[in-house]
């Protein structure tokens, strides 16, 4: 086996022989709240790496560059190496969670328009909430990199809404991460994942949660919401 270089809340990463790829490998660990609750789903890492390789494959279609090379078997794709810019980059087009604790917006107003927001990647402190000087104080990016990740983040919704809604899902919110690829002049590339682990999937009839929030709000049945969300993706990519 490969030498284990991190362990996240989803994934490990492991080395290979070539400095500039990396291995990710989907755990089937389910965390929430900053891991404070915790738990597992058997087969949830491979079915959240065949949804995020099929998602990524579509954005790369349309321009948007990701560090996916190749998945490798159900549960590990082959990614380049990037240095990940500690800012989870959060898309909201329906507020609910976070957004409606923190503002009193009513859970499932349609914003009247797309919302970008940055939290810094530290479960220590909480993934706190970040504006842009926050980001910029901390040399966690740089001017130009901020907008980048704005742009990169809307247009990934912009690719991902109307997809989903052929599919029958309405896509509430979701959090993307970015990566320097410094073999690539520090290239910003999307990273990470799309999964239900990372997005919230509202059925566009029944309003039926198909995403993590089932295993936050003891909903039950997580396993079969992500096969449900996959068999849709399936059937169109």
């Amino acid at each position: 086996m490969n030498e284990l270089i991190y362990e996240g809340k989803g994934k490990k990463l492991f080395a290979t022989e070539n400095a500039s790829e990396l291995v990710a490998e989907f755990k089937d660990d389910l965390t929430a709240f900053n891991a404070q609750k915790k738990s597992q789903e058997a087969g949830k890492g491979a079915l959240n790496a065949a949804i995020s390789a099929k998602l990524f494959g579509l954005l790369a279609e349309n321009g948007v560059e990701t560090h996916l090379i190749k998945p490798l078997d159900e549960t590990r794709h082959l990614v380049k190496k990037v240095e990940i810019v500690p800012i989870e980059v959060v898309v909201r087009n329906v507020a609910t969670g976070s957004l409606t604790k923190r503002l009193g917006i009513a859970e499932g107003t349609k914003l009247d328009f797309t919302l970008v927001e940055f939290y810094y990647k530290n479960d220590d402190l909480g993934d706190p909430i970040l504006n842009d000087d926050h980001a910029l104080l901390m040399k966690l990016c740089n001017a130009k990199e901020i907008e980048i990740l704005k742009q990169k983040a809307r247009k990934i919704n912009e690719i991902l809404l109307p997809f989903f809604a052929k599919v029958g899902l309405n896509l509430i919110d979701f959090k993307v991460e970015f990566g320097r690829d410094h073999n690539a002049g520090g290239k910003l590339l999307l990273a990470d994942e799309i999964s239900p682990d990372s997005c919230r999937f509202w059925d566009a009839k029944s309003g039926e949660k198909l995403d993590k929030d089932r295993f936050r709000q003891d909903l039950g049945g997580v396993k079969v919401a992500y096969e449900e969300v996959l068999r849709r993706i399936q059937g169109v990519l």
